[in-house]
């Protein structure tokens, strides 16, 4: 007996001494991110087994495993991987982010929530995205990324802002959304460095209610990139240089052409032609040529971070310098961005936390998008004149209406600069006590110095009579202005869960908000020096300071809320959401100060549910709708009390004393404009998690629009500072439908495909505007005519407001047998009686255009095979009309070569009418000026290279990315400006283009860099 248990012994030693020393080996390895950050904690277990270890502060792991085992990487938001040892001592393992996964957290205010529990429209642009476009300015990211947001560039030139609007256009004033960068309120998007951004959450619905006040608009909020814990060193590097162009000029006509027009012009008003020999114009100048340049632009950034056990930091410095396509080097933008951060644990349960930025920029300009802009003059200076006289002066260019000028000596003779100095900062602790409970206080600052200098240097002469001339003395303008602002956050989250099922948090917080500023604005005549350089206040001959003409300028504005909100879900599958606000304004007076907004959302999640099942086609199904009430205070400070900030004039012993009056016009009975917004919409994801998608309808409604009405001028508001007072009057109705998809797809080991694409429809209506006339005007066309834009009750807001034409009159049978039409012969536009009452004059005016688009969508898509990578980015614009309003229509002024199918005789055309500087009514604002602004635009296209994973082992970095892009690559439009894009912004009258300022098309080639 003893002799077998003796063998069975010897045998179980044998066998396992030969299992250690044959057939084991010691892995030893690092687990990175797709990035090359170590990742801490990472489960590395051998399959089929409970043996196993985890990776170290570091990434490291050593495990003795058997040769022919495999192991499972498993990480909380990463896919679990597994690999074969086959007899390997070494393995360097990267895991991949689980895209898929609905335990992703996304902020949504004042904390953070899994986004399989988001109730509300939330959209999400993470920083891969950013860093595929590589956009100069941070709004550009959005466009056609995210559904229901949309940005129209206010100017292509550098520095230029973009307006921004969220689910529509909600009211008349101020349609801003609320823009917070780790939780500071950011008012400029220009000060912040996209290179900077980690990600980009968009609030569209009721869920922007827990901020309250000025979230009406929507919420975006921006998390800058942050250092990781138990992380050595690292360094990214981001640097590209580009070529700017203008992606198309206007086709006007060559000197021979326009001595042709101008010649039947004259004619026709029976004058004699001014160019009798046309033989001798030839081609002339063309002045877009002249104007336009190909701009230099370039970007270089670079972040340090890293981590300790118990802190994590982040420091960052970037560098833009943009020149513009329009006059090269007179037009400038560069940026300098300085960021850190830095997060401590204080102890286990108290944690601080810190984020700076610091920006400093400098932007030249030049006139534009108004009469007598740079492109505006290109476009109408007459060919026939060279740029330069016989004595190598600029041309003078009389007789071509009184703004249109050389606009090359406009270039030369414009000096101007705008530096800003921007810091914002954030100071946060969070404390953990009693299991449930984390109390935070926030402190958020931002402080600004905008500095602005512009020089008009004596014997300026354009031309007789022109509006630009200076012929007296140097002139030198200050404007100095300085803003700052603070919020103060405290809030306390209450946390739980109850019988396994029930998740429970609470938040109840107060937030007090104060922004200030003051505004200096001098003017010195007769300075010294002949250059900007040299120009200055001292010595000036005379110095106005506009203080002593209409008082202080500065302003005080300050908000004080309470806010509670409520989420509570069973399982995970009933979702339920609800926020009450107490906002109080310091724009309102003491009767309506303070104004409550509630709001809540609700969710399920079918697919959770027993009966749902499993089933490869749909894999997760989540209901969701949500209503609640927001408000907006954006108006002017102490608009219900009178204050003396107006010019004034008066006598004192027979001399005139500049001194001040009563400014605005008071209305004690302001209130807050209150927004009603309803959402419903799903979420859903098929075949394996690999198609996302997403719909939503929305619903928006805002009253007691804050607006100011037309009112009489007995009451004295034409004084210089006086104005109208703003009421409560109005109300716009938004809706529309929300729909993206997504679909994600790997093609073997080395090669992948995605595909995004979204669309948002919109509808605009104006209910009501609360004033005598019914509408409110906006915008100009021409000399002397009226506004041409509108806000009025049942139409959008902005609508176009003028004649409709029918045609052209092609006989005088035709001119007879029409309404009484001022001047009307054969030839000129035909235009609608739609009164019937036998005359045409304003009471014709009808609806003929609206900027609004009624569709817009974005496609976005990306190829992956070995180290190369592609991607492209559109976007399309459907249903918008643009005003044509960039001809001068003098009589000697330049025009388009449309203008060669003119109407030449009975039958010729029935589209454009004759040429003649003769009387006629052709120039009065009708459907004729008004263009489909509709455009299919290709925003992005990029083509990367990225070295391998041995060769970067070789060099000892984690990344290195080459790629070239091409950006604004082609338009396809029917609009006939420079582009269909653009908008001053402006809710009415924001459509009419003067000569906007082209978006550039830019050829980069850039860089990413990691060690």
């Amino acid at each position: 007996m003893k002799s077998i248990l003796s063998l069975i012994l010897f045998g179980l030693l044998t066998s396992g001494l030969f299992s250690q020393t044959g057939t084991d080996v010691r892995v030893t390895g690092t687990v990175t991110d797709m990035s090359g950050m170590p990742l801490p904690g990472v489960n590395v277990i051998v399959k089929g087994t409970s043996t196993g270890t985890s990776t170290d502060f570091d990434g490291l792991f050593s495990l003795d495993v058997p040769s022919s085992s495999t192991l499972v990487f498993s990480f909380l938001g990463f896919q679990t991987q597994e690999i074969a040892v086959n007899g390997a001592a070494d393995l360097n393992v990267q895991l991949v982010e689980d895209t898929s996964t609905l335990d992703e957290v996304v902020v949504v205010g004042y904390g953070t929530q899994k986004k399989k529990e988001i109730t509300g429209a939330v959209s999400v642009v993470g920083s891969e995205t950013i860093e595929e476009q590589n956009p100069v300015r941070v709004e550009q990211a959005l466009q056609g990324r995210v559904a229901g947001v949309n940005i129209s560039s206010n100017s292509g030139s550098p520095g230029s802002a973009s307006t921004i609007s969220i689910r529509g256009i909600s009211t008349n004033g101020d349609n801003r959304p609320l823009i917070l960068v780790d939780g500071a309120v950011i008012e400029d998007l220009s000060v912040i460095n996209p290179n900077d951004i980690e990600s980009i959450n968009v609030l569209k619905d009721a869920t922007a209610g827990i901020y309250g006040v000025r979230a009406a608009n929507g919420v975006i909020l921006i998390t800058t990139k942050g250092g990781r814990k138990n992380s050595d060193l690292r360094v990214d590097v981001d640097t590209y240089v580009g070529l700017q162009e203008t992606t198309r000029k206007l086709p006007v006509l060559n000197a021979t052409e326009y001595g042709v027009i101008i010649n039947e012009a004259y004619a026709a008003g029976n004058q004699a032609p001014p160019f009798p020999n046309l033989a001798v114009l030839g081609q002339g100048t063309n002045w877009q040529d002249e104007v336009f340049r190909q701009a230099l632009l370039s970007d270089i950034n670079a972040t340090v971070y890293g981590g300790s056990e118990k802190s994590a930091y982040s420091v960052g410095a970037g560098y833009l310098d943009q020149d513009g396509i329009v006059g090269g080097g007179a037009v400038n933008f560069n940026r300098f961005t300085g960021r850190g951060s830095y997060d401590l644990d204080i102890l286990e349960n108290l944690k601080f936390s810190s984020t700076a930025i610091y920006t400093h920029s400098n932007r030249k300009t030049l006139s534009e998008n108004a009469l007598g802009s740079v492109l505006f003059n290109a476009v109408n200076m007459a060919p026939t004149f060279s740029v330069r006289d016989a004595n190598g002066d600029f041309t003078i260019a009389n007789g071509l209406g009184n703004e249109v000028i050389n606009p090359i000596a406009q270039i030369a003779n414009t000096f101007n600069t705008n530096e800003v100095d921007k810091i914002t900062g954030t100071v946060g602790l969070s404390y953990n006590f009693w299991d449930h409970f984390t109390a935070e206080s926030r402190y958020q600052f931002n402080y600004s110095e905008v500095r602005g200098r512009s020089y008009l240097p004596a014997g300026l002469n354009f031309g007789d009579g022109k509006v630009f001339n200076n012929l007296g003395v140097n002139q030198y303008f200050v404007n100095d202005s300085f803003f700052r602002d603070y919020t103060f956050d405290n809030f306390l989250t209450y946390q739980n869960t109850f019988a396994d099922d029930h998740n429970l948090t609470v938040l109840l917080g107060m937030s007090a908000f104060k922004t200030s500023g003051e505004f200096y604005n001098f003017t010195g005549r007769d300075v010294p020096g002949t250059t900007f350089a040299e120009a200055t206040l001292d010595g000036a001959g005379e110095v106005i300071d506009a203080r002593d003409i209409s008082g202080p300028a500065e302003f005080d504005q300050r908000l004080l809320s309470y806010f509670t909100r409520v989420q509570y879900n069973y399982k995970e599958r009933y979702l339920l959401s609800a926020v009450l606000r107490r906002d109080g304004s310091s724009n309102f007076g003491p009767e309506n100060k303070f104004g409550y907004f509630p709001s809540a959302s609700i969710g399920w999640v079918a697919s959770d549910e027993p009966f749902f099942g499993s089933s490869d086609l749909l894999n997760f199904l989540k209901l969701r709708a949500s209503y609640g009430i927001l408000g907006n205070d954006r108006i002017g400070a102490f608009g219900y009390v009178s204050t003396l900030n107006a010019e004034g004039t008066y006598v004192f012993d027979n001399e005139l004393v500049n001194g001040v009056a009563a400014g605005q016009l008071s209305n004690p009975e302001i209130k807050w404009e209150r927004q009603k917004t309803f959402d419903v919409g799903f979420d859903a994801r098929l075949f394996n998690n690999r198609i996302d998608l997403t719909m939503d309808y929305f619903k928006r409604r805002t009253d007691d629009l804050l607006l100011v009405p037309q009112v009489s001028g007995i009451l004295g508001v034409y004084a210089p500072g006086a104005g109208a007072p703003i009421v409560n009057a109005g109300s716009v109705e938004n809706q529309g439908l929300e729909f993206s998809v997504s679909y994600d797809q790997p093609i073997g080991d080395d090669a992948g495909f995605n595909l995004s694409y979204n669309f948002t429809t919109l509808q605009n209506e104006v209910l009501e505007v609360g004033n005598e006339s019914g509408f409110i005007p906006g915008g100009s066309f021409g000399f002397g005519q009226e506004p041409p834009a509108r806000m009025q009750a049942g139409f959008p807001i902005g609508y176009f407001y003028g004649l409709q034409t029918n045609g052209i009159f092609q006989s005088q049978a035709e001119v007879d047998a029409h309404a009484t039409q001022t001047d009307a012969t054969l030839g000129d536009l035909r235009y609608v009686d739609q009164n019937g009452d036998g005359v045409i004059n304003g009471d014709d005016r009808v609806n003929i255009g609206d900027p609004i688009p009624d569709v817009t969508m974005g496609l976005n898509l990306g190829f992956n095979y070995k180290n190369f990578d592609f991607t492209a980015y559109a976007f399309a614009s459907i249903g918008n009309d643009i005003v044509r309003s960039y001809d001068r229509n003098q009589n000697l002024t330049n025009k388009t070569n449309y203008v060669l199918d003119r109407w030449t005789g009975p039958g010729s055309t029935n589209s454009y009418p004759r040429v003649t500087v003769g009387p006629n009514s052709n120039l009065l604002f009708s459907d004729f000026y008004v263009e489909d602004g509709s455009y299919v635009r290709l925003q992005n296209v990029q083509l990367g290279y990225s070295l391998g994973n041995e060769v970067l082992d070789q060099l000892g970095i984690r990344k290195l990315r080459f790629y070239l892009a091409v950006t604004n690559a082609f338009t396809l439009t029917e609009y006939k400006g420079y582009d269909p894009s653009a908008s001053s912004g402006a809710p009415i009258g924001g459509g009419i283009d003067q000569g906007f300022y082209p978006v550039p098309r830019t050829y980069t080639a850039g860089m990413n860099f990691k060690f």
